[in-house]
């Protein structure tokens, strides 16, 4: 059978849109979004998880990282998975997780996205994003890192992900692209989520006062307002050019 043939792209389209919508079906039949944001249980489970993880370390890490790469393949949006990974796993074991699984995951998704969806991603963005098409095909790998530490120039990441299908860039220099480019910004989110942690673990009732003054909860906020600056300075320089 050959792989490039039209109907055979429309069969494994159609059926990774039905893992999609499955998928997001039974996140959220299973999941509510309320209990991810709750305070108390997240302190209550805080001792069960941290356990788990110190006895259960690879298992964790590697159900994590296969989780992760499934997420990005369904289009799901990164600070969840970094707050997460920085909750449970700290700042730096945390942030090699985070971006591996990131890169690999949104690896795939490019790939799958240029082999069997080229068409509609060129038909559905290729008009809005033209601008960047120039700077992509100057120097591919610096443009596309830039691109990532900028986050996209405020474009959901799901479609940041798909993004460079218009423009046919290297499968090594999207992936190269994201490991270093994400990095940093991917970092402070992590960090934050770390931060997280070490706040619950003090056990103090939370106030916005006490939060936002804490140095492992502030410290990566300033950071990140830092990436976000750097961000538009960046994408005034490299991507706002006629």
């Amino acid at each position: 059978m050959n792989f490039s043939s039209t109907k055979l792209k429309l069969i494994i389209g159609a059926l990774y849109l039905l893992v999609l919508f499955v998928g997001l079906y039974f996140l959220f039949s299973f999941i509510d979004l309320r209990d991810l944001t709750s305070y108390e249980l997240i302190r209550s489970n805080q001792d069960t998880i941290i356990q788990y993880k110190n006895n259960n370390l690879l298992f964790l890490t590697l159900s994590f990282f296969i989780f992760s790469v499934i997420w990005y393949l369904l289009l799901g949006f990164a600070s969840p998975i970094l707050i997460f990974s920085g909750f449970v796993f700290g700042k730096w074991f945390g942030i090699l997780i985070a971006l591996l699984s990131a890169t690999f995951g949104t690896t795939l998704l490019y790939l799958l996205a240029k082999l069997f969806f080229a068409d509609l991603v060129k038909q559905k963005l290729e008009k809005k994003f033209s601008n960047f098409k120039n700077s992509f095909q100057k120097k591919e790998l610096f443009y596309f890192s830039v691109f990532r530490f900028m986050g996209g120039g405020g474009i959901p990441f799901g479609i940041q992900n798909i993004l460079p299908v218009i423009f046919n860039i290297s499968t090594k220099n999207y992936f190269l692209g994201t490991l270093l480019g994400c990095g940093p910004p991917m970092f402070v989110t992590v960090a934050l989520g770390a931060g997280i942690e070490n706040f619950i673990e003090k056990n103090e009732e939370p106030s916005f006062f006490k939060i936002i003054t804490y140095p492992d909860i502030y410290l990566p906020i300033i950071g990140f307002l830092v990436v976000a600056i750097l961000g538009i300075i960046l994408k005034k320089i490299f991507f706002n050019k006629k």
